[in-house]
């Protein structure tokens, strides 16, 4: 069941030592490329990454906030191009989250590291996003939303709390 999936899936920064199955990365980014896009666009693309040394050097962009990918099997890079649509952040955050709800489905783990609008540690010049694409050679036509770093859970995480939900959020007819 759909809200099971949801209620179960939380942040994940601790993998196993243990690679994610071809066949599941196969299921992940099928699932990506059906999630809906505005007017069928389809803006983003996705970067498939398990060289460790690459996700060493991916998890050192945000510092804290990203280095937890180092131990990841698998990270994706999602990118989008905004020449094709105009809202490819709405598209693209969609498809990362399709990753991410495929990926718990799958009994993997999985943790959204945000790289648009975000500075690198080292420098506050220079965009995560600049970074992310001069170590995966991504064309400068295209932004980078964010990284997913997904694998085996090496921590166990309780599901969402029903009574904890901030049903205060929730408006019916009127604010």
């Amino acid at each position: 069941m759909f809200y099971d999936l949801i209620k179960n899936r939380r942040s994940i920064r601790k993998f196993q030592n243990k690679e994610v199955e071809q066949e599941k990365i196969d299921i992940i980014l099928k699932s990506a490329l059906m999630s809906p896009s505005s007017r069928g666009r389809k803006p983003w693309e996705l970067i498939v990454v398990t060289d460790k040394d690459i996700l060493k050097k991916l998890s050192i962009c945000k510092g804290h906030g990203s280095s937890f990918l180092a131990d990841a099997p698998l990270g994706i890079v999602v990118i989008a191009d905004p020449e094709i649509c105009d809202v490819w952040v709405e598209d693209a955050s969609i498809a990362s989250t399709f990753i991410q709800l495929a990926a718990q489905s799958l009994g993997l783990g999985s943790c959204w590291i945000q790289a648009r609008e975000r500075y690198t540690v080292d420098n506050s010049d220079v965009k995560v996003g600049d970074y992310i694409k001069e170590i995966l050679n991504i064309p400068g036509k295209y932004e980078v939303e964010c990284m997913i770093a997904i694998g085996y859970p090496a921590e166990n995480k309780k599901p969402y709390d029903e009574n904890q939900l901030a049903y205060e959020k929730i408006h019916y007819g009127k604010y």
